[in-house]
Formats: structure tokens, sequence, C-alpha cells
């Protein structure tokens, strides 16, 4: 890894971890789409080497300040946790499956009906 590479990565990091620590979102919405436009990565590359990062818990500090802050139901993030955790495999199933240029595809369509409906939406 060269140093070009090193400081795109951090940069690409800190960018999804304001995004994540600020709105929520980061990996797919930030992290994916820069990999594959800026570091070369194919989708299923970008989609695996999020899911690898996001492994650690790198949202702990951001979750405590929520937390002190009154904004975290503990009861619904392990729901959903377990629920993730069971989705996560049975997607990452079904991704390895479809081609790459198919996949990029669907989550730029993805990213852009989720974008208008909270644009647009009520």
């Amino acid at each position: 890894m060269g140093l070009t590479e090193l400081f795109s990565l951090i940069l690409i990091g800190l960018i999804a971890g304001i995004f994540g620590g600020m709105f929520g979102l980061g990996g797919g919405v930030i992290v994916i789409p820069a990999l594959v436009m800026f570091m070369g990565f194919t989708q299923h590359q970008a989609q695996g080497t999020n899911l690898a990062f996001m492994l650690a818990p790198i949202g702990l500090l951001a979750v405590m300040n929520y937390y002190k802050s009154g904004y975290v139901n503990f009861k619904y993030a392990i729901v959903l946790a377990l629920a993730f955790f069971i989705g996560a495999y049975l997607g990452s199933l079904w991704s390895v499956q479809i081609p790459d240029n198919i996949l990029k595809r669907i989550f730029g369509g993805v990213v852009i009906i989720i974008g208008l409906k909270m644009i647009l939406g009520k």
C-alpha cells in the first residue's frame, strides 16, 4: 500500500465517520462508492471490505454520545443487530452470485430511490 492509497483510505474513513456520526450513514453511502470510484475496487470488493471494517466497534464513541443525549433504544438496537446479522449472511450469499456490473447498478439504483424518497417524501 502506497502513501497515496493510505491517504485516500484515511480520507474516505474520516468522511464516512463524520457522516456516520452526524447522520447514521457511511458504509453504504460513502465508503462503497468511494472504494469503487477512487480506489478501483469492484462492487463485490467494496461491499466485502465495507463489511470487514464495520465488524469492529467503530461506532462505539458515536453511540456513547447519542446514549448520553438519550437517543439510543438498546432493545430495538439488539433486535436490529440480530436481524442484521442473519440478513447480512443471506444477502452476502445472494450478492456473490450476481455479476459485478449488475450489482453496481442495483446498488446505485437503491441509493437513488432511497435519496429521492427522503427528499420528496413527507
